[in-house]
């Protein structure tokens, strides 16, 4: 992609040779700290819940576990010894907690990362796909797939999540788009949250009318990790690995977007191609992450903020430090919600919203979003 254009290297900020390696030896010890929490985390993950399992039998189980063969839709026991079949706790860890942990580091890193596009692209410090209508428009598509045509498993959101999504962003972009001025990131963020409103009433009036839709999508909308088995991890995890490459390679065109239109053109930057890229790696990445585990909200917001406190502006770094972060915040989000209310638990969506709102606060107290 960039290669092929040339068009990163005309863009690369000025900076000396002996600057650029400050910033790499303060950044990236950085990012092999973040790895090293998300690894702490997965084991958690993978021991913590309404029954506790000790860490060496977690250990056993993921040496012994072919996680391959399961994802590509086999049994999780084949090729297991058979003293597996009566022992409950490693049960527990293949068929529940594996898949859980690995959609929490999946969506998460999709989310972070589709969150730091979209602020990029747009030089929206609120820009999220739960504000620009992205969520909402894979919600109503799912609702309407519910509904109509009977579907009713991740293998078959998926498809009419990403329809919704992409419906969702063109319709915001072509509404704000009106007027000499084009899309604005004012005029983005508002036509975002009509359409929502707009989106959300339709899908409202839906549930309303079909019990049998709103019994089936009401354990998708609220936001959760559990209930997938590793065949639907395996058939969404191809596009969230797809659109994570790609969003990581987006860093420089990202830098030139946040100089403005007209200085990246005067750069060498193609404009319109960098929108078009990065709008299509959102739709890939919320949508895939929309349909396996619902509508997350406050990741795609606030994680950024966060990794910009660490990096500065440049998004070359923001992207992989928003890509480590946002599962740190979603895995944990998820462990706390089955820690406080044993034996049940609280959605991950729940629990995110209300550690994610009070951090947003007090970064728009500390900072000027607006500095985008």
């Amino acid at each position: 992609m960039s290669p092929a254009t040339g068009t990163p290297e005309r863009v690369r900020p000025v900076a000396s040779s002996g600057r650029r390696t400050r910033v790499t030896t303060r950044l990236l010890p950085g990012l092999l700290l973040c790895v090293g929490a998300l690894i702490l985390l997965s084991m958690l993950s993978l021991a913590v819940g309404a029954r506790t399992i000790s860490t060496r039998v977690v250990l056993d189980t993921v040496g012994e576990f072919n996680l391959w063969h399961a994802m590509s839709g086999h049994s999780v026991m084949a090729g297991l010894p058979d003293r597996y079949a009566d022992d409950t706790d490693r049960l527990v860890v293949m068929t529940l907690r594996v898949p859980r942990t690995l959609v929490g580091l999946l969506v998460g890193a999709a989310l972070g990362l589709a969150g730091c596009v979209m602020q990029g692209v747009t030089r929206n410090p609120l820009a999220d796909p739960g504000i620009l209508g992205v969520n909402s428009g894979a919600a109503l598509s799912v609702v309407l797939a519910i509904t109509f045509l009977g579907v009713g498993s991740t293998s078959g959101y998926i498809w009419f999540a990403f329809g919704g999504a992409a419906l969702g962003a063109v319709l915001v972009y072509a509404i704000a788009a009106f007027g000499r001025e084009g899309a604005t990131p004012i005029k983005l963020a508002l036509a975002g949250a009509a359409l929502t409103a707009v989106f959300a009433a339709i899908t409202q009036a839906l549930l309303l009318l079909h019990q049998g839709t709103f019994d089936e999508f009401r354990f998708w909308q609220v936001g959760a990790l559990s209930g997938r088995d590793l065949g639907e991890v395996g058939r969404v995890a191809p596009f969230l690995l797809v659109g994570s490459v790609l969003a990581l390679f987006l860093g420089r065109w990202l830098n030139a977007l946040s100089l403005g239109d007209d200085l990246a053109r005067g750069l060498g930057a193609h404009v319109g191609l960098a929108r078009g890229v990065s709008a299509a790696v959102v739709v890939l990445l919320c949508g895939a992450a929309t349909a396996a585990a619902g509508p997350i909200g406050f990741i795609g917001l606030t994680i950024p903020h966060v990794a910009r406190l660490i990096t500065g502006p440049d998004y070359r770094w923001t992207l992989p430090y928003s890509m480590l972060l946002a599962p740190i915040l979603l895995l944990g989000s998820d462990i706390v919600g089955r820690v406080i209310a044993r034996p049940g638990e609280i959605q991950v969506a729940i629990v995110t919203a209300v550690i994610g709102a009070p951090v947003f606060i007090a970064l728009v107290r500390r900072k000027k979003l607006s500095e985008l």
